[in-house]
C-alpha cells in the first residue's frame, strides 16, 4: 500500500477542468493514491465518476479511494474508503466490508489508538498547518502532535492539511508514511507538474533516509 503521494480531488477548485482530467494528470505526474471528494454531487454523478476514476486508476496502477462513500466505494470496486467523524463507524464499514481499505480521519493520540485498535488500515492525520481547502478542518495539529500520533500507532500515517512543496520536507521528518495534497496539486495550473515536483522532493527525501 503505497500512500506517499495521496492527491485529494475538490471540483470547487479544479474548475474547468475535470475530476477525471485532474486526477490522469496527477497520477501521471507521481501521485500513489486518488481519493475522490465529492460533497455536493448527487449520488448518480458520484457514481459515474467513481466508476471513470476506477478505470482509470486501474490504467494507470494507482489506489482508488473512495471519500465517505462506502456504498460507491463497493459499488465501483474501488481499493477503499476514506470516512470522518460523521461517516459510518468504522466497526459497520468492516462488517460490510471486510477486504477494502479503510482510512479514518484523526487529530489526537487516544483517538489514533482507538481507531487503529478498531481495525483502521490508515489514519489521515490534520490538519497540520491553515488550510483553506477544508472548512470543518478544525485548529492546526502542527508538526509536533503529528509526530506524537505517528508514533503511537504501527499503521500507516498520512498528514493532511496546508501541505505545500515548501514544507513537504519538515511534515516527511516526522516519520509520517506520506502527504495528502489537495489544492497544491488539484489547484495547480499543471496538476502533472505539481505532482511531479511533490514526487521528486519525496523521492530525494526518503533516498537521503536509506
Amino acid at each position: 500500500m503505497d500512500l506517499s503521494l495521496y492527491v485529494i480531488t475538490d471540483r470547487t477548485i479544479e474548475a474547468p477542468r475535470s475530476n477525471v482530467e485532474v486526477a490522469r494528470e496527477a497520477a501521471r505526474g507521481g501521485a500513489s493514491v486518488i481519493q475522490l471528494r465529492e460533497k455536493r454531487a448527487s449520488t448518480k454523478v458520484f457514481l459515474e465518476e467513481a466508476l471513470e476514476l476506477r478505470k482509470l486508476t486501474r490504467d494507470e496502477g494507482v489506489l482508488l479511494i473512495i471519500n465517505d462513500r462506502l456504498d460507491v466505494a463497493l459499488a465501483v470496486e474501488a481499493d477503499g474508503v476514506h470516512l470522518g467523524e460523521e461517516d459510518m463507524p468504522i466497526s459497520y464499514a468492516r462488517r460490510l466490508a471486510p477486504s477494502l481499505l479503510i482510512g479514518v480521519s484523526c487529530d489526537t493520540e487516544k483517538k489514533a489508538r482507538e481507531l487503529e485498535a478498531l481495525g483502521a488500515d490508515y489514519l489521515g492525520v490534520g490538519t497540520v498547518f491553515p488550510t483553506s481547502t477544508k472548512k470543518d478542518a478544525g485548529e492546526p495539529i502542527g508538526l509536533l502532535r503529528l509526530r506524537q500520533i505517528k508514533e503511537a500507532v504501527k499503521i500507516p500515517v498520512v498528514a493532511i492539511g496546508g501541505i505545500t512543496l515548501d514544507n513537504v520536507e519538515e511534515v516527511l521528518a516526522t516519520g509520517v508514511d506520506g502527504v495528502a495534497v489537495v489544492s497544491a496539486v488539484v489547484g495547480a495550473s499543471s496538476p502533472f507538474e505539481a505532482a511531479r515536483a511533490f514526487r521528486q522532493k519525496i523521492d530525494t527525501f526518503w533516498s537521503k533516509k536509506r
